[in-house]
């Protein structure tokens, strides 16, 4: 039985994630983005692996301390939105990972733009342009 677990841990090490910060102050955002997404936004790409947060702060920590693939912050997030931190990180970052922002609405798209993000999706997050938002930039940081 011990067996299986190794191998099953080794299988667990070796397969390829696509490595994603969703950071929202908001538990139920988060929760229905992933469930948009779903464990893989399309069938050509990895898994993702999912790492949380719910503070700006702790998302330029992140960013500084590991390599993500895609970065989904929460234009509509308390005190420091994720529309001033994608802003932030692109002028301070050489290498900033690919950035969609999450908008209140579909006009708030100047405001993505402002902030350098690379993509936009507006609420509600209807899961299959939220899906394609996911998988055309994921593809385009290869």
């Amino acid at each position: 039985m011990e067996e299986t677990s190794m191998a099953e841990k080794t299988m667990a090490e070796n397969e390829e994630f696509a490595e994603v910060l969703l950071f929202s102050d908001d538990s139920a955002t988060r929760a229905a983005v992933m469930a948009a997404i779903g464990r893989r936004p399309a069938k050509d790409l990895p898994p993702v692996r999912w790492d949380e947060t719910a503070t700006a702060a702790a998302v330029i920590e992140k960013v500084a301390a590991k390599k993500y693939d895609l970065l989904v912050l929460d234009g509509e997030a308390k005190k420091e939105g994720g529309m001033s931190v994608s802003r932030r990180l692109h002028e301070e970052m050489f290498d900033c990972p690919k950035v969609l922002v999450l908008t209140a609405r579909q006009q708030d798209g100047w405001l993505a733009n402002w902030s350098l993000a690379d993509a936009y999706i507006p609420a509600p997050f209807e899961p299959r342009a939220t899906q394609e938002a996911v998988a055309r930039l994921l593809r385009s940081a290869e």
